[in-house]
């Protein structure tokens, strides 16, 4: 049985591997991560690599999860420097969210488009993927307003999804990309609406 030393070399290789995967799917895109380059890039055997992950779909499992742990730290983060304003929170965390997935556009995907198993809806996911919905559950918590923070947060999370993809693929205006995370971050989450009026395309003095 491997002894405590052991352990840790086995875990610090298993990092390492992750991490060049990172730089690498930044750097190339995930077409350019086989276990061959990580393993050329991280100076490791092969077989190394493939004890920790035996394919591609593990790899990009484990990369995923790490990478939500760091994206729900960030979160944490920008939530607690918003501690003193509970209706500052969600901006902030918005924020946060929207620079992550900016910064790491391959790791995002690898997140959030290449590895369905890790949806919430899914038996046994993984706590790090819970915890970032948490974050953005506990920012958007005091603006609810009496409605469900489960499905809000869903809502959120789907606007700042939505606004990423669309704007790293290049389908709408790069003029308005400050005017759209303005909105998703201060007003269009917001009940009642901050002015005090109707949401846009809402009728007033319904019966």
């Amino acid at each position: 049985m491997p002894g405590p030393a052991e352990k840790a070399t086995e875990q610090d290789r298993r990092d390492l591997i992750v991490t060049v995967a990172r730089e690498l799917a930044e750097a190339e895109g995930w077409v350019g991560v086989s276990i061959r380059r990580l393993a050329e890039q991280a100076e490791i055997d092969v077989g190394d690599v493939y004890r920790h992950f035996p394919d591609l779909e593990a790899l990009l499992a484990a990369v995923a999860v790490c990478a939500f742990a760091d994206l729900a730290a960030d979160l944490a983060e920008a939530h607690a420097e918003a501690a003193d304003s509970p209706d500052g929170a969600w901006p902030a965390v918005a924020t946060a969210y929207l620079d992550f997935a900016y910064t790491n556009p391959e790791v995002y995907d690898a997140m959030l488009a290449l590895t369905p198993d890790l949806a919430l809806g899914v038996d046994g996911v993984p706590a790090a993927p819970r915890a970032v919905f948490a974050e953005l559950r506990a920012a958007l918590t005091p603006l609810a307003e009496g409605r469900d923070p489960d499905t809000l947060a869903e809502v959120g999370w789907s606007l700042l999804h939505g606004v990423v993809m669309l704007t790293r693929g290049g389908r709408l205006r790069p003029e308005g990309q400050e005017e759209r995370e303005a909105l998703i971050a201060e007003r269009l989450l917001r009940w009642p609406c901050p002015t005090g009026g109707n949401p846009v395309g809402v009728p007033g003095d319904m019966p």
